[in-house]
């Protein structure tokens, strides 16, 4: 088991608003230097467009700083597994993280099954493990259904239980339901605040044991330290009123807080 960061925590330091956008290097030095052990490059799509060159530059630089890497995108179709194996190989990762829907295909159940029959034994051949995430367009049902009708030690959850409070299901429940079938956990916290004349709620990320994640809980459940299973650092900021410079300070501070936390849980 090992302690990580995902690009989901440089959400808006990589994104458009930020005057000068880090780059993975940029990523992966200050993984390294807030102690991570592990960086996940989740939905990130320049990635896709790396050549051999460029990939084996990644996989130098994580080696260099101690870490290891893992990958993250979104769909089950067979062409595009095919190429974030492809990426996996390149990079020395052992561990995929997808989600069944993409914005032009949601397969339902019995599909995404047929699908991952296909590429699930070319992972497993290769020793990488892919993992679909718990999310609030998918039931969780529907995703146990998936893994299940899969059946392959190389086909898991990615378990994020603030995801899927979106669709009603309550985390606690989630966790409870997936944690046999967890290979990777997200860690984020969030919590509900009252809007302004208490005219309903905003749903958003907090820092981590200010909010609703029962972390203990959910640890004693999927048992990660036992079973090898890597913890991520993610989170939902919304951006500051202050602007771009408040916004990264604070993301900053979220991120260091998280995994701080967690290397102190050891």
């Amino acid at each position: 088991m090992a302690y990580g960061i995902s690009t989901y925590a440089y959400f808006w330091r990589i994104s458009p608003r930020a005057p000068r956008p880090m780059d993975l290097t940029g990523m992966l030095r200050d993984t390294a230097r807030l102690g991570g052990q592990v960086f996940q490059i989740c939905d990130y799509l320049p990635i896709e467009s790396y050549d051999s060159a460029q990939l084996a530059d990644v996989r130098a630089t994580a080696h260099d700083l101690g870490l290891r890497l893992e990958l993250g995108t979104r769909g089950v179709r067979t062409e595009h597994l095919r190429t974030y194996l492809h990426l996996a190989e390149e990079l020395g990762v052992t561990l995929v993280r997808s989600m069944l829907n993409t914005a032009d295909h949601q397969p339902d159940p019995a599909e995404a099954v047929t699908l991952l029959k296909e590429s699930v034994p070319h992972y497993a051949a290769a020793g990488v493990t892919l993992g679909l995430e718990t999310y609030e367009q998918v039931a969780t049902d529907d995703l146990l259904a998936v893994v299940r009708g899969v059946d392959s030690e190389h086909l898991g959850v990615v378990l994020d239980p603030g995801n899927s409070v979106a669709r009603l299901e309550r985390p606690t429940d989630v966790v409870n339901a997936t944690a046999q079938y967890v290979v990777n956990i997200h860690v984020k916290d969030f919590a509900f605040t009252r809007r302004d004349g208490w005219v309903g709620f905003t749903y958003a990320g907090c820092p981590l044991g200010q909010g609703l994640l029962d972390y203990d809980a959910m640890i004693a459940a999927v048992r990660p330290e036992e079973r090898g299973i890597n913890q991520i650092v993610e989170h939902w900021l919304p951006w500051q009123d202050e602007g771009f410079e408040a916004t990264a300070r604070l993301e900053h501070q979220w991120t260091q807080h998280s995994i701080n936390t967690l290397l102190r849980s050891e």
